[in-house]
């Protein structure tokens, strides 16, 4: 009894599980783990490639079925006629159609249900019918549109025979005018003010550097503001008299404004003469105690008569209280031989070094 025990209790086993499998299969074959199942004919008018046996059955995307049979219908060669089984609870109805969907990079092909019409007859499942092109694959899609385009270039051949002609007609003629064209473009370029802007250059105004005897100094401490002057005055641009442009000066910048140019200058000048005693920028009277106001009258150049460079100034000393101690009016100009810019800014570093050593011995006397 002992020795044939185990051998009852591993039948008994093998006899279980056989019996489970085939419980299993009968499960999936009658629910497939989904409730009770439908079946129903579908009939695709046209090929369905790669649609197999156990291929999956989707109702707007969801899976509810598979595939349970295929073969080609007997009357007509060209259809093929399907077994679908699908549970029951889903909703086909007589609206719904049939199609096949080509899934995931590898294509694989699912029966989609969303329309079709059903027709029944008595004592056998429902058939659905595909709509015309539902097994169509994307490649054969893609060859029948190649296959249309290839139609309308053959009806149309003469039409765009003519059409490249008259484009390489209009290209030579192209190319035979390019420098017109270019002329005519620069031209409305030029007229709307379009383009790359030109390229300004900057050009300074320099300070005098022997003011003096060695050893000089200012006797009192000295401000001097930024000159005031009228708002033509107000620009980088060079000035002419008569008012006007110059060839040669459509680029031609000062380092900053005249007023501010001028300020700059002078004081850079009364550092040349007395380093130790520089003067300020401040409008402030209680930092120095006096004020040089300058009020510029003329920084242009004159082309009527000998052509020159002329600046003018008007000084005014002004101590603390406001009081003015001394005026006085400086004027000087440079002879200038050509009129270009190079030319222009060295008669004025002329003009401006009297200008400047003037100014300096005059304000020197009186503070």
């Amino acid at each position: 009894m002992e020795t044939r025990a185990p051998y009852v209790l591993i039948g008994s086993f093998v006899l279980a599980a056989i019996l489970a499998v085939f419980g299993f299969v009968y499960w999936l074959n009658n629910t497939g783990g989904i409730g009770p199942r439908t079946n129903y004919h579908v009939q695709f008018q046209g090929p369905v490639p790669g649609l197999l046996v156990g291929a999956g059955v989707l109702f707007n995307g969801i899976r509810v079925g598979e595939v349970t049979q295929l073969g080609l219908a007997p009357d007509n060669p060209r259809f093929v006629n399907a077994t679908i089984s699908v549970a029951t609870a889903t909703p086909v109805r007589s609206d719904t159609k049939v199609g096949l969907e080509f899934q995931g990079l590898t294509g694989v092909p699912v029966v989609t249900l969303e329309g079709g019409v059903i027709v029944a007859k008595s004592g056998e499942p429902l058939t659905l019918i595909a709509e015309a092109g539902a097994g169509q694959s994307m490649t054969q899609a893609a060859r029948d549109a190649l296959r249309r385009v290839d139609t309308v270039l053959q009806d149309n051949s003469g039409p765009l025979k003519d059409t490249i002609a008259n484009f390489k007609s209009f290209s030579d003629g192209l190319a035979r005018n390019t420098g017109k064209i270019d002329s005519i473009l620069a031209g409305l370029e030029k007229m709307t003010g379009g383009g790359a802007p030109a390229q300004k250059v900057t050009y300074d105004l320099h300070s005098p550097q022997n003011l003096g005897p060695a050893g000089k100094t200012l006797p009192a401490s000295l401000a001097i503001p930024e000159p005031s002057a009228v708002a033509m005055l107000q620009t980088q641009r060079m000035l002419f008299a008569p008012v006007g442009d110059r060839p040669g000066f459509a680029d031609f910048l000062w380092a900053d404004s005249i007023p501010k140019l001028v300020q700059a200058r002078l004081i850079d000048s009364f550092e040349n003469y007395d380093i130790a005693h520089a003067p300020l920028r401040t409008t402030d009277l209680g930092q120095a105690d006096y004020q040089l106001l300058i009020d510029i009258r003329r920084f242009r150049i004159v082309t009527e008569g000998e052509t020159r460079a002329e600046i003018g100034l008007s000084a005014r000393i002004v101590d603390k209280n406001g009081k003015v101690v001394a005026s006085r009016l400086i004027e000087t100009s440079e002879k200038l031989d050509k009129v270009e810019p190079a030319a222009a800014v060295a008669a004025f570093d002329a003009a401006f070094a009297r200008i400047a050593k003037e100014l300096i011995g005059w304000t020197v006397q009186a503070v």
